[in-house]
């Protein structure tokens, strides 16, 4: 546990406003203070920040002009400041003193503002008590969603791999292989464009079935659900290598795009079955991280298909069991196949990879984002998988 107290001018607890709903998210909190400069901590985690910080850019050197400015005091309100996921914040409202708590770095640490906190690391000895103030924002509760939390804080540098990509024709190997799917005018591969799935995910799921760089049970595509934003940089560096070449896994994988996203969406419409496994009285929306559809209210869909679902399930939960599948791929002629039909073999198996995936949940404390990132059960999974293969 690693805890940090230092002073704050001033200091506001924001309700959560869905406290008292049946939430697994209603025990999320929001703390906004403004602070001194002078009194930032040296020492604030930052392994959560999925950005490395270049001082040398000109956004950088923005930052750094705007604090250093000796004619202006409006630091605070020209820079969107700090974002901080913590295990818990504490105020000693008479001395003006934020204790902050961090259990686990993996997600309690820096999610936004890691340019704007090592140049102000760089530039504390060079500013006086009162010149200038920056905002933190911290969070603490926001565990299970961490993932989505630090890709929806951390969108411009995601956003300009993904503009640049499409400018250069680098998303052509996907369109090419859904162009005849009734979700392909559904996908948003930059900024501002209609859609409502976003090219990153169809990427991060992609790379789930990667089968040059997750060949085997010890190498697990984990990063699909961790870091969306590295998939992309990923799938470019590929294409800069390999282009549209059948170096390239993606053009390996073409022919098998369109079943990639078929797999997704029957998984998601049937996980609830496959949970229950036949028992009706296994409460599937009980389970943290699951969204129930509420009475009355407009069902959920499908992300590819719009098929109508009743619960919404955490991608800690979908891409782990998803990624499994990759064990039903082999290569020929530079192309991929399946070995099985794998919508067949999720029905075979599905009550298991379900149960197993739940029962990791339920050792990981009913997190759904740990469940995401265990490397144990990423493995179990595949080797469940390559199990159906025993009699080929």
């Amino acid at each position: 546990m690693k805890s940090l107290t230092f002073k704050t001018k001033s200091f506001r607890k924001i309700p959560n406003p869905f406290y008292n709903f049946d939430s697994y998210m209603n025990n999320a909190e929001m703390y906004v203070m403004i602070c001194d400069i002078k009194d930032i901590p040296k020492d604030i985690p930052m392994e959560t920040n999925p950005r490395e910080q270049n001082l040398n850019t000109g956004v950088a050197k923005k930052i750094r002009t705007s604090l250093i400015n000796e004619r202006s005091h409006n630091f605070y309100l020209l820079n969107r400041g700090l974002t901080i996921s913590a295990k818990s914040v504490k105020y000693d409202n008479k001395n003006d003193l934020v204790t902050v708590e961090f259990e686990d770095l993996e997600v309690h640490g820096n999610i936004d503002g890691g340019h704007t906190y090592k140049i102000i690391l760089e530039e504390q000895e060079n500013l006086d008590f009162g010149e200038q103030f920056v905002k933190l924002e911290i969070l603490t509760g926001v565990e299970d969603i961490f993932q989505e939390l630090a890709a929806a804080r951390n969108t411009s540098v995601q956003v300009q791999d993904k503009s640049i990509a499409e400018l250069e024709n680098r998303f052509n190997i996907i369109k090419n292989a859904i162009v005849k799917e009734p979700y392909s005018h559904n996908i948003y591969f930059r900024e501002n464009e209609k859609g409502e799935i976003d090219v990153a995910d169809i990427i991060a799921i992609l790379n789930l079935f990667n089968i040059d760089k997750y060949p085997n049970k010890n190498e697990n595509p984990i990063i699909s659900y961790t870091g969306k934003g590295q998939c992309i940089k990923n799938y470019i560096s590929t294409h800069k290598e390999f282009g549209d070449t059948n170096q390239n896994p993606y053009i390996k994988m073409q022919n098998i795009i369109p079943d990639i996203f078929k797999l997704y969406d029957h998984l998601e419409k049937n996980m609830r079955k496959y949970y229950s496994n036949g028992v009706s009285n296994k409460k599937y929306g009980a389970i943290t991280g699951v969204v129930s559809k509420k009475d009355g209210k407009i069902s959920f869909k499908t992300k590819f298909y719009q098929e109508d679902i009743d619960y919404l399930t955490p991608n800690g939960f979908i891409y782990p069991i998803l990624g499994a599948f990759r064990a039903l791929l082999k290569e020929e002629d530079n192309k991929y196949f399946w070995k099985k039909d794998p919508i067949k073999v999720m029905d075979n198996i599905g009550a298991e990879l379900v149960s197993n995936t739940i029962s990791m949940s339920r050792e990981l404390g009913n997190n759904p984002n740990a469940t995401g990132k265990n490397k144990t059960l990423w493995m179990n999974l595949y080797m469940i998988v390559c199990m159906e293969l025993v009699d080929l």
